[in-house]
């Protein structure tokens, strides 16, 4: 046989075609290098095809036990890493028919019964990403879980709150772990309802719009795990609105990473000295030896940029195709692929470092003082005692400015001074003037008070399970 027919051999397609592939097309159009990573899917579509076609009569009960027999030996040599994977043959999907058929014969050749790639394909990529998600589902509770273990251990501790990055009120640091708690379990809910939309299956659509051959969609979907097959032939095969849709979950996600990571970095440099890291997360200088940088926040959040990139990537990917499918369909694998990674990865380790913070209560302390963080609650004193709080707002505001020439916080301002501020001062004023106070005085569902927090630390804990 001539290299040329070998060649037009190792194509599915190639019966149609007088000359053989170029080798820059070959590689160009080739995705087998990435894909490859679908192959448990592809197996696992394939297996539940050749069951269904059997059921159906569409193939012989010997030519399923051939194939059965024939996917097992390549999943013992995909796991073993003695698949040869070539890549003559594009993708993962024409590598194991191919393989199959070089040990089983014509029942290899009968399993591309009813189906295409096209429909085999994003049959695949939903399978593959349903695993991913699956898995990255208990790497967000692990997230939230490193937050309130945190949490728990600082409900008492004062952190200065801030808006625009000033000093704004005093905060339970678990108050603001909690936060991120928050984000991340909106994350979670935003995930597994992306699920739902991916966890339904192409395979029955054929090319395009659908088969001649008395296929039961349903039998494979209930085999699968899926909850439902997708309705539209055409629609089945060409979009890829679930992998934008995760893209934009986990988007979302590393913002929440790179807020926080961001908070990491800030309160870790020396003009905070709020917290510290392990030495295992950070790296140091090759020039100056008294460094230690918080690498591992660094990179997360700029990955968050990656992620973010893939996004728009698959978007534009999509806008301009008409229906049906297209080869541009090759390019959602990378990005989708890498974000999953990304994401997982960065969840990971995250957790892993946050879990080992060691926070600074002194230095978040000394902060708030600094930032005439009780300014507010002077302020909701007086309105409390029928002053308008216009009006108190701008009473308090001549006592921060006085307190700011002389250097001294507003707990410190003695009594009479404060009482001549306003003759609605009281000799209580400057137990509201404490960090304490103003902290346990925001007592309300969602507050700071610690009393709130811990309440919210055992509803974090029961649901998480721990």
């Amino acid at each position: 046989m001539s290299t040329n027919q070998l060649d037009k051999k190792s194509q599915a397609w190639s019966a149609l075609f007088s000359e053989p592939m170029s080798e820059l097309v070959k590689r160009y159009t080739a995705s087998v290098d990435f894909d490859k990573r679908l192959w448990e899917a592809d197996i696992a579509g394939s297996l539940a095809h050749a069951e269904m076609l059997s059921a159906q009569g569409v193939i012989g009960a010997s030519d399923l036990a051939d194939i059965q027999r024939g996917m097992a030996q390549i999943r013992a040599e995909i796991e073993a890493g003695s698949f040869e994977w070539k890549l003559d043959l594009e993708d993962v999907h024409l590598n194991i028919e191919a393989r199959l058929t070089q040990l089983v014969g014509d029942a290899g050749k009968r399993l591309h019964t009813g189906r295409s790639r096209n429909d085999q394909v994003a049959t695949d990529v939903r399978l593959w990403l349903r695993g991913e998600i699956d898995q990255l589902l208990p790497l967000l509770a692990g997230m939230q879980r490193a937050l309130v273990n945190v949490a728990a251990k600082n409900t008492e501790t004062i952190l200065p709150g801030f808006t625009h990055m000033q000093v704004a009120q005093p905060v339970s640091f678990a108050h603001h772990m909690l936060a991120y708690v928050e984000m991340f379990a909106r994350d979670a809910e935003r995930l597994a309802d992306v699920r739902k939309r991916v966890n339904r299956l192409p395979l029955g659509a054929a090319a395009l719009a659908g088969t001649s051959y008395p296929l039961d969609r349903e039998r494979v979907a209930k085999t699968l795990g899926f909850d439902g097959v997708c309705q539209n032939s055409l629609d089945a095969v060409s979009d890829r609105d679930f992998a934008i849709e995760f893209g934009a979950f986990a988007s979302i996600t590393m913002m929440h990473v790179s807020r926080l990571a961001e908070e990491i970095v800030l309160w870790m440099s020396q003009n905070f000295a709020f917290i510290d890291l392990a030495d295992r997360y950070c790296t140091g200088s090759s020039i100056m030896p008294q460094k230690r940088n918080p690498d591992v926040a660094e990179l997360a959040r700029g990955k968050t940029g990656r992620v973010y990139g893939h996004l728009m990537g698959l978007l534009t990917l999509m806008k301009g195709q008409p229906l049906t499918y297209n080869k541009d369909n090759q390019e959602d694998k990378e990005p989708l692929f890498d974000t999953v990674d990304t994401v997982r990865d960065t969840l990971r380790i995250m957790a892993e470092m946050v879990e080992g913070i060691v926070v600074k209560p002194e230095a978040m302390e000394r902060a708030a003082l600094r930032g005439y963080a009780t300014a507010t609650d002077l302020a909701d004193y007086l309105a409390k005692r029928g002053v308008p709080f216009r009006d108190a707002h701008e009473v308090v505001a001549h006592a921060v400015k006085t307190c700011l020439q002389r250097g001294i916080d507003l707990a410190e301002l003695p009594l009479d001074e404060l009482k001549a501020l306003n003759p609605k001062v009281g000799d209580d004023v400057q137990q509201v003037l404490t960090l304490r106070g103003s902290l346990d005085a925001r007592n309300v569902l969602g507050g700071t008070a610690p009393v709130q927090v811990r309440a919210q630390v055992e509803r974090h804990l029961k649901r998480l399970g721990g």
